[in-house]
């Protein structure tokens, strides 16, 4: 879409696509739609550019005429931009830009983050980025350019580093200018009266407040321009009236007989303290993306690409799909790849948690950003830049951290009267004082301390900071949750639903028995690899694999046919075959009761049994029975056990008879009446929805074929690789296959979900207590100037000890 002046100073104008048109008929549609809308002007759609222009008198949101289209059965076109934002101090300055980006044509929904400092805005695709960095500028705040996504770390921190050596800087030169007007008054308890001349103090006073102090005058003067207020507007109230009540008495009111009532060291220590808890919070704030800096470091900038018998040190971002590359012991990968030479160790653990180095050999796939252990490998690229794992990874972590949690929705409302309503208590205290008291001095004092004890910075950060803590530790662990509403839903989890193979169990299966009637196991076995020849289910690779080791060559199979949780079915030599569950055949009509005992023993042995028939004529004859082993993983028991301590549910689906799923469920701790056995790829949905009529449900399995579960789950857990399609599709991705991590996550979501409301109360307390004591005159301005900045600095101190948290997966 591109957003053109409108014609009249009145009337605003839309371009902006629409999917779905395929004939005049639905440009008419999408017409007639538009046209029907009160307040369009005008509205024309092209269905060579499938785009539609629309003119209104300017009272049409860019979501009407979204609806509109959609309404008539069409699709917006719509996408997601992302800016940096410089100069947001406090909450309400989240709720002025979002107010802001909001009144742009074409916006549908902004999300403001103060802890990241970006501004996520859904528009209409082809709002242009200009419109919407004005709608900032105008605000009053400023647009900082995103980094390139091959930034690393190193280059992010010396773009930040100027602006923290200069607040240090600023912070050291304030100490030092307050510390001479501090000290007598700290001296006064003690008995010694050491009261600066006046005109020293003021001498003193003035650079802290008018140079260093400036960064307060100018976000508080931008805010009034915009009708609004924040932390700074209130700092720039508060001290200014302590300062200029000090020159007023330094000026009016000579000394005759005793000191004059000066109040420099308030407003200079005020602003000192200030400063102190914004560099304070600076560095936490900081400290809270780590797990974010950590991920980009991993990025090696070069890669050595062979190019014939040699090999160049070429940029990254030149190594293309296919490319060989060579790395060298203790190097880090810098593709993801498969090795096709050599064999090593890769520690993967700042990806995937893995504290214990992979081994590797031909054949399997590495990951970008793990270090290669003792050998050298030649590596074929698989995947480079923004589809590579760890660029995969960055980003559902940055896009996690970046959203909101439900719960910051109260805040936002709080934080859009907050201001307004301290500068109302502020004057009426100042008038209460002075009227009823006619101490116009100290009414004035009392009305700063309310001021500057209000500190609208710590709602803001009390919730941004939890989540991007909490799922940079996860993300460190192995952990991907999607985004704050995850997070927040993953702690209310009252039953954990494990899919069986790949989850509960290796997902390796191998032929441990077979049972022939009638046919050489030979035949037998070469029949079946035709049937499952170029299939990749679990059980297809082991008959495969079987017939490799026997050396046996798989018959030519025609008109092969897969049925989804059911079977194979083929012509092989003119006969029909099928290659199937027990539950398949009885629907078929097949009599299994020839080899019914060999396939209850296995069933009771855990095995997965298939059976293999032919029709011949017009009957079906059973040929033989395949039984199937695939072992418990070793962290399935102890992940079980885990869940149940925190007081979960525990149930197992799986497409296996009753008996062998029977089997695994007993090898790992789940209850025999929470097994779900024989159950299609189809119905596990219908078990999740039933189950989730009885309290909140996760969903675990392979985020491919259990879709539908994951999706009708309240959460869903994908087991797997971090370049598995699941990553999109699941709530949450388990990067490496370890069962014990879903006991891990919700561990995690509770923690921090209780920080949140931790730094919410430290928040709110400190604003319910601190503004009747200040209101009351009970609270010096400098203590409340002190209460002010500890308050941003206890909420993001304490969100760090998540920091601390330690996987269950690793005691």
């Amino acid at each position: 879409m591109n957003l053109s002046l409108p014609p009249t100073d009145a009337s605003t104008q839309f371009r902006f696509g629409v999917t779905g048109m395929t004939c005049a008929s639905c440009v008419g549609s999408v017409e007639r739609a538009l046209q029907q809308l009160p307040g369009v002007q005008e509205a024309s759609v092209n269905l060579a550019t499938e785009i539609a222009t629309v003119i209104t008198d300017g009272s049409v949101s860019a979501s009407a005429v979204a609806a509109a289209v959609e309404g008539a059965g069409y699709g917006v076109a719509v996408e997601e931009a992302s800016m940096g934002i410089l100069g947001m101090t406090c909450a309400s300055c989240v709720g002025r830009v979002e107010r802001a980006l909001a009144r742009v044509p074409g916006v549908q929904a902004t999300s403001v983050n103060l802890a990241t400092e970006t501004a996520r805005v859904k528009v209409v695709a082809g709002t242009p980025r200009a419109t919407l960095q004005q709608a900032v500028l105008d605000a009053g705040y400023e647009v900082r350019a995103e980094p390139a996504p091959a930034a690393s770390s190193s280059s992010s921190e010396n773009v930040r580093q100027p602006g923290a050596s200069r607040e240090a800087r600023h912070l050291v030169l304030a100490a030092l200018l307050s510390l001479p007007l501090a000290l007598p008054m700290l001296a006064m308890p003690f008995g010694e009266h050491w009261a600066l001349p006046g005109w020293l103090q003021w001498l003193l006073a003035t650079p802290v407040q008018f140079w260093l102090g400036a960064r307060f005058y100018r976000a508080g003067w931008k805010a009034a321009l915009a009708w609004t207020g924040n932390m700074d507007l209130l700092v720039a109230l508060g001290t200014s009236a302590g300062y200029g009540l000090s020159v007023f008495h330094l000026l009016a009111t000579p000394p005759h007989h005793g000191t004059q009532p000066l109040y420099f060291e308030a407003s200079a220590v005020v602003i000192t303290l200030i400063l102190l808890g914004k560099w304070l919070e600076a560095r936490a704030k900081r400290q809270t993306t780590e797990a974010i800096r950590a991920l980009q470091a991993l990025r090696p900038l070069t890669a050595r690409v062979q190019r014939g018998e040699d090999a160049e040190n070429v940029p990254i971002d030149a190594v293309r799909l296919g490319d060989v590359v060579l790395v060298l012991p203790g190097e880090r990968l810098p593709v993801d790849g498969e090795i096709i030479e050599g064999r090593s160790h890769s520690d993967e653990s700042l990806i995937s948690g893995e504290s214990v180095p992979v081994p590797k050999a031909p054949g399997d796939r590495v990951t970008g950003g793990a270090v290669n252990g003792e050998g050298r490998l030649r590596v074929r690229t698989t995947a480079v830049g923004t589809e590579s794992a760890l660029a995969r990874i960055i980003r559902l972590v940055e896009d996690a951290q970046a959203r909101k949690a439900p719960i910051q929705r109260i805040v936002d409302r709080v934080s859009a009267i907050f201001v307004p309503v301290v500068l109302l208590i502020a004057t009426a205290t100042l008038l209460g004082w002075g009227l009823f008291d006619g101490d116009w001095s100290q009414a004035v004092l009392h009305a700063v301390a309310v001021l500057v004890i209000a500190c609208p910075c710590a709602l803001g950060l009390a919730t941004p900071t939890a989540i991007m803590a909490g799922t940079g530790v996860a993300a460190r662990t192995g952990i991907l949750i999607k985004d704050a509403e995850a997070l927040e839903t993953t702690r209310r989890l009252r039953t954990i639903a494990f899919d069986k193979t790949g989850t509960l169990t290796a997902g390796r299966p191998t032929l441990a028995g077979m049972e022939t009637f009638g046919l050489a196991d030979d035949k037998v076995l070469a029949v079946a690899a035709a049937l499952q020849a170029g299939s990749e289910h679990p059980l297809a690779r082991a008959v495969l694999m079987a017939a490799q080791e026997r050396h046996v060559t798989p018959e030519m199979a025609s008109d092969v046919v897969a049925m989804p949780g059911r079977g194979v079915d083929a012509m092989i030599r003119g006969d029909r075959w099928v290659l199937g569950n027990g539950r398949w055949m009885d629907e078929l009509g097949i009599d299994r009761s020839i080899g019914a005992a060999v396939a209850t023993a296995n069933a009771e042995a855990g095995r997965t049994v298939s059976w293999l028939a032919r029709e011949t004529g017009d009957r079906w004859h059973v040929q033989a029975l395949f039984a199937f082993g695939d072992p418990p993983r070793r962290e399935s028991r102890e992940a079980i056990s885990a869940l149940q301590a925190m007081g979960l549910r525990t149930v197992m689906l799986s497409g296996d008879h009753r008996g062998a799923a029977l089997g695994v469920a007993r090898a790992v701790g789940v209850p025999d009446q929470d097994v779900h056995a024989e159950v299609l790829p189809g119905e596990k949905a219908d078990v999740i929805r039933a189950l989730v009529g009885q309290g909140p449900v996760g969903m675990v399995g392979d985020g491919l074929n259990d879709a539908p579960a994951l999706a009708a789950a309240d959460v869903g857990f994908a087991m797997g690789s971090g370049t598995d399609v699941a990553m999109h599709a699941a709530s949450v991705t388990l990067i490496r296959s370890d069962p014990r991590l879903i006991a891990d996550a919700i561990d995690i979501s509770r923690r921090t979900t209780r920080k949140i409301y931790q730094n919410l109360f430290w928040a709110f307390i400190y604003n319910v207590v601190g503004i009747p004591l200040a209101a009351a005159g009970l609270l010096d301005p400098v203590i409340a100037g002190a209460a002010m900045a500890l308050s941003s600095v206890s909420v993001v101190s304490n969100t760090l000890l998540l920091r601390r948290w330690t996987p269950r997966s690793r005691h």
